[in-house]
């Protein structure tokens, strides 16, 4: 007797059929999209995105599910399975080759190495309408995260830098195989950045600024910046920021009290060197 195929790499299986048709049905999709779908497993959601979509490529990074699906979906013309990891994959090619500017990414992301999947995603924000991706519930929120809160922090401004997120739904445990010990949610990114004027250069920059903002979430951003630059500048650079804050001091406070907009003056003070 044959016993069922255990997960590997993280994988929770969607096997609720009431959340499936919920997220497919909130996904913001158009009847036009080229849909990249990471992750698809045994395909629970590829079909029902094909029902909304012009195309889905699948992409699976294990081979005997990316096998197991090509076969269920071979009379689909709809459907392609790609067999390969999303780390690597080149998503303006796959537009490229389906003659589309831009595609619309979903994706059931493992819990293990969500930020990696949304640097590189971002790293392809040129090819990508929009997205909606289930990650695990305390990283959407993270990701959605406003100033001032516990959650607030660099996955929070690298997302909002990049994009308008919003958590759409909240999905239990027990609607996955097998359980996850946490919550889901589904999260949509408007890819429309907060910046635009700012070059690819100067927003990585910004990014690597934003890190050692963050770089100890106990210290004041003081601290955290004085390895870089001198105490005095960084204090000075802080002080416009607290006026608005009359009984803040400079030398208190920390990068999680500051709105990416304020993030973003203080790297133009400090690192590019331009007084506002």
């Amino acid at each position: 007797m044959s016993r069922p195929r255990k997960p590997k790499l993280g994988q929770h299986f969607l096997t609720d059929t009431r959340y499936r048709r919920r997220i497919a049905e909130a996904i913001p999709l158009s009847t036009d999209d080229l849909v990249v779908e990471i992750g698809p497993g045994r395909g629970a959601l590829t079909k029902l995105l094909a029902e909304r979509a012009r195309r889905v490529v699948a992409v699976e990074l294990d081979p005997a599910l990316a096998e197991q699906l090509e076969r269920s979906v071979r009379d689909d013309p709809r459907i392609e399975v790609l067999q390969a990891d999303i780390l690597s994959t080149d998503l303006e090619e796959i537009c490229g080759r389906n003659r589309v500017e831009k595609c619309f990414v979903f994706g059931n992301l493992p819990y293990y190495i969500t930020s990696p999947i949304l640097r590189h995603l971002f790293d392809f924000r040129a090819a990508i309408r929009a997205m909606a991706l289930v990650v695990e519930r305390e990283v959407a929120e993270r990701i959605t995260a406003s100033p001032g809160s516990r959650a607030y922090g660099y996955l929070s401004v690298l997302t909002q830098l990049y994009s308008q997120p919003r958590t759409l739904i909240t999905i239990p445990a027990g609607a996955f195989s097998p359980p996850p010990k946490v919550q889901s949610a589904l999260v949509s990114f408007d890819m429309t950045p907060r910046f635009p004027d700012w070059s690819r250069q100067e927003s990585e920059r910004f990014l690597d600024f934003a890190k050692g903002c963050f770089a100890s979430k106990r210290k004041t951003l003081v601290n955290n910046l004085s390895r870089t630059y001198p105490r005095e500048q960084i204090e000075q650079g802080l002080a416009e920021d607290t006026r608005a804050r009359p009984r803040s001091s400079p030398s208190r406070l920390r990068a999680e009290q500051l709105a990416l907009e304020e993030l973003a003056a203080l790297f133009r003070r400090l690192a590019v060197g331009v007084r506002e």
